[in-house]
């Protein structure tokens, strides 16, 4: 039976974007690709050569000299993917905590995404991929077989956030968490370049009164029914 080779799945901060993605990755036996690490690659990279963050050129050249590359695991380590940096594994190095305060400032730099967006279709290309972020359906991978965005209202989702980091063992205050999730929603959707927003095609699931299973469910129904859904 035929399968979509390339499926973009969209959406706004703890939509359920990396859960379903990673699931439906692991499914079909695809690549599970969260675009976010490549803004933590090039955080990282300019850590460690001394980069300053605020220094939009300098990360921009740095960025666009990084050959960065997203494989299925290549350890049994509780890893999604294995990210490289040239031939260097750094994919738990991009989620030290330095990396986590700095990414958001590289994320926003114009040069930077359209660094990342060659990379990301060069990556993309070659099928068999479930690629997860925030413009991959409009910008990255207009042409990719199946679109999927999804969506949840603010509350229900900075709940879901405030539950994962209370589940990681980490403080967190519901208040404070929904405004970082409503501020990164006004971000990514005013943005200039490769604002938030479904493609034209994309089919668009509410998670808001879903279950994992629930969502996963009619995920797996347009995968089934492509290239032939009305």
């Amino acid at each position: 039976m035929a399968q979509p080779s390339t499926i973009a799945i969209d959406g706004p901060a703890a939509s359920g974007k990396s859960t379903i993605g990673e699931l439906l990755a692991c499914r079909l036996g695809y690549v599970y690709f969260d675009t976010g690490v490549m803004y933590r690659a090039v955080t990282w990279a300019a850590l460690s050569a001394g980069v300053d963050i605020d220094d939009e050129a300098a990360v921009t050249a740095l960025s666009e000299q990084l050959q960065i590359d997203v494989q299925r695991p290549t350890a049994d380590d509780g890893r999604q993917y294995t990210v490289l940096a040239g031939s260097q594994d750094i994919t738990w190095e991009i989620r030290y905590p330095e990396v986590n305060r700095a990414v958001s400032p590289v994320s926003t730099y114009p040069g930077v995404r359209t660094a990342m967006t060659e990379q990301q279709r060069r990556i993309g290309g070659r099928g068999r991929i479930v690629m997860v972020g925030r413009d991959i359906g409009t910008v990255v991978l207009p042409g990719a077989d199946l679109k999927i965005f999804l969506d949840g209202t603010l509350d229900v989702r900075a709940r879901r956030r405030y539950l994962e980091t209370l589940a990681r063992g980490e403080a967190a205050d519901y208040d404070q968490v929904r405004r970082s999730v409503r501020l990164r929603d006004e971000i990514d959707s005013s943005r200039a370049v490769a604002p938030l927003r479904p493609a034209d095609d994309a089919v668009v699931i509410d998670t808001t009164l879903l279950s994992i299973e629930q969502v996963m469910d009619k995920v797996q129904a347009l995968v089934d029914q492509w290239p032939c859904r009305e």
